[in-house]
């Protein structure tokens, strides 16, 4: 399982929270980073594009993240993620640069989610997408980890 960003995430308090929910993970999430790109917003995002998508083998199964991407609860992810396991093609999470991902991603992609409405920090976005994998692979091995109870 690999995570695929633009930019590179510096040592500091997001790091550290990224690389103790990664070292949960199994398979391990491992990082390709990518350098932003120069040039006008279009050049960003093709150049951005083919650097996300050129990590990808051609077997992948691509979930972009995008705030135009579907949202799920930790449950609903759960249950999308272990189909995606079935598939039996390596996952690869996509993350683009600051200006968003070019349309040959979304269109590439298997699977387009959001982590929200809201914008998110790239930096924050690695943490919350290892969190909710390892979320995800507890909830579907029965671990407490996940608490789903809510007041009535």
């Amino acid at each position: 399982m690999k995570l695929v960003a633009i930019g590179r995430l510096k040592s500091g308090p997001e790091r550290e929270l990224f690389d103790r929910y990664a070292a949960r993970i199994r398979p391990v999430l491992t990082v390709t980073e990518i350098a932003p790109s120069k040039g006008s917003v279009m050049e960003q995002k093709r150049k951005d594009a083919a650097g996300l998508l050129g990590a990808c083998p051609e077997n992948a199964f691509v979930i972009a993240l995008d705030e135009g991407g579907k949202t799920f609860s930790s449950l609903q992810f759960a249950a999308t993620f272990a189909r995606w396991q079935e598939t039996g093609r390596p996952l690869y999470f996509l993350i683009g640069g600051a200006e968003g991902l070019d349309g040959s991603v979304i269109q590439r992609a298997d699977a387009v989610i959001a982590l929200g409405a809201m914008t998110w920090p790239h930096m924050l976005v690695r943490v919350m997408i290892a969190e909710q994998v390892f979320r995800a692979q507890a909830i579907n091995s029965n671990h407490p980890y996940h608490k789903d109870s809510r007041p009535d």
